[in-house]
């Protein structure tokens, strides 16, 4: 851990309720789609980013552009204003949708202070889990999109630390996927740095919300064939001894990793992405210690926007991605090499077509569900979730860029990983890993691990000189 911290350390200062003016383009009703439906009993997604202070800034008037900025950004991106409506139909069933324009609609905004906590804090985890006051960082911890219901879709907390400033978003999963959460990030910013400017505000990448629905199953909504909600909804909760680090890939060892990846499986079409999914499960399944019969499974979120024909904007708004799967026994996956199990993630994206996602839409459309993360067949497996493709640094609220990018506590488990791309954009990945501490210490001493990771970058380096808080 960082730096030991009372439970207490992160103070909430005051909540406010950020409403957009009216939009005449928003309807009363969304419907949700069949990428959007399922995900109604999983936490919000959480992801923030940490500042430095800028110099000729107070803290006032970044509490201030921030609120305004969200605000205008939320009459763009309306869905994130409403409200979930699940209702119960005559003769069985359930259907959900986003209501926007109701009363006492909005987004959660709020003003925190971190006592006694830095950026050094933050961002010092070189062999440590990250610091466990990072899930104060975020609102609404470990709520399921379910509770949207009630709760704001989206949820902002601004924490002010002792010399930065870190933004930390919960958003409601079932509006968003990461494409559209990190499009919303940047878009927000975006609006800050032109009102910042008195600048008339014209989004770069204005969203698109035109919900993509396959074609014979009639006019959405969408029925779950579910009495009530009790039978779908499920809390989750992370292991309470999850161990939970970053890990630094820089470019040239990713490179000589893809090219040692292409020379064993001898097919040159393995990616960068692909070799480092096929070394972490390889090192992950090592470290666990699995007998040779025991099945493993390499699981990933892909997304679906450019694969479709006709592909979706990159700017749709809201769920567009997949989870495909691929299995062998430990035994096969330790005993080839690093390109063997790379070539077995290649085929899964690959063969990720417009015929695939289509031919999994209409499966789900005739046999509809929601996911219940208990159920998920993870145990021995392990799990990627976002994408070093994310513009992660290109939120840019007028102050500089961020010094780092951090998770909440929603949808950790033994085994999960989330890629980010490394900070200085030249192709390097940091990559968080969930796993438990018995795992994480072998992980940590395997050879195969440890000739492709990198040391951390050194953020008194980037900063310069200490932040100086204002």
């Amino acid at each position: 851990m960082a730096s030991a911290s009372p439970a207490d350390a992160v103070r909430t200062i005051k909540t406010y309720t950020v409403t957009p003016r009216p939009n005449p383009q928003a309807p009363r009703q969304i419907h949700l789609s069949a990428w959007d439906v399922p995900l109604l009993s999983v936490h919000y997604n959480q992801k923030g980013l940490l500042f430095a202070y800028p110099p000729d800034i107070s803290l006032e008037q970044i509490i201030q552009r921030l609120r305004s900025s969200l605000e205008e950004a939320l009459f763009h991106f309306y869905p994130a204003s409403g409200r979930l409506r699940v209702l119960t139909c005559e003769g069985g069933g359930v259907t959900c949708h986003v209501e926007v324009g109701i009363e006492g609609e909005g987004a959660e905004f709020v003003h925190a202070v971190a006592d006694g906590i830095g950026i050094a804090d933050v961002v010092a985890a070189d062999g440590r889990d990250l610091p466990q006051f990072l899930k104060d960082f975020f609102p609404l911890d470990l709520a399921v999109n379910f509770d949207g219901c009630t709760n704001p879709l989206l949820a902002v907390q601004v924490t002010e630390l002792i010399d930065g400033v870190f933004i930390g978003l919960t958003f409601n999963h079932v509006i968003i996927d990461g494409t559209s959460f990190w499009h919303f990030f940047n878009a927000w910013a975006e609006i800050a740095r032109c009102q910042a400017a008195g600048k008339e505000v014209v989004l770069s990448q204005p969203p698109v919300h035109d919900r993509w629905f396959i074609e014979g199953y009639g006019e959405p909504p969408i029925r779950l064939p579910y009495s009530s909600p009790a039978q779908f909804v499920v809390r989750f909760s992370p292991p309470p001894l999850l161990s939970d680090r970053m890990f630094h890939f820089s470019r040239e060892s990713l490179v000589n990793l893809k090219e040692r990846a292409n020379q064993e499986c001898g097919k040159g079409t393995i990616s960068t992405f692909q070799a480092l999914s096929a070394l972490m499960w390889r090192c992950i399944t090592r470290a666990r210690r699995l007998t040779f019969e025991q099945k493993t499974s390499w699981l990933m979120s892909i997304q679906n926007r450019t694969r479709l024909q006709p592909p979706l904007s990159p700017n749709y708004f809201g769920n567009s991605f997949s989870t495909v799967s691929t299995t062998t026994t430990a035994g096969e996956l330790l005993d080839n090499n690093l390109g063997w199990a790379a070539w077995l993630v290649h085929q899964i994206i690959s063969n990720h077509t417009d015929s695939a996602i289509r031919n999994i839409v209409h499966k789900y459309m005739e046999n509809s569900y929601v996911v219940n993360i208990r159920t998920i067949d993870i145990i021995h497996s392990v799990m990627m979730g976002s994408s070093p493709r994310f513009d992660v640094y290109g939120c840019n609220f007028g102050w500089g860029k961020a010094l780092a990018v951090r998770s909440g506590s929603s949808n950790k488990f033994d085994g999960k990983l989330m890629a980010f791309p490394g900070w200085n954009g030249d192709g390097s990945i940091d990559l968080e890993v969930c796993l438990l501490p018995e795992y994480m210490a072998v992980l940590e001493k395997d050879e195969e691990f440890l000739a492709v990771v990198s040391a951390p970058i050194e953020f008194g380096v980037l900063l310069g000189t200490s932040g100086k808080k204002v």
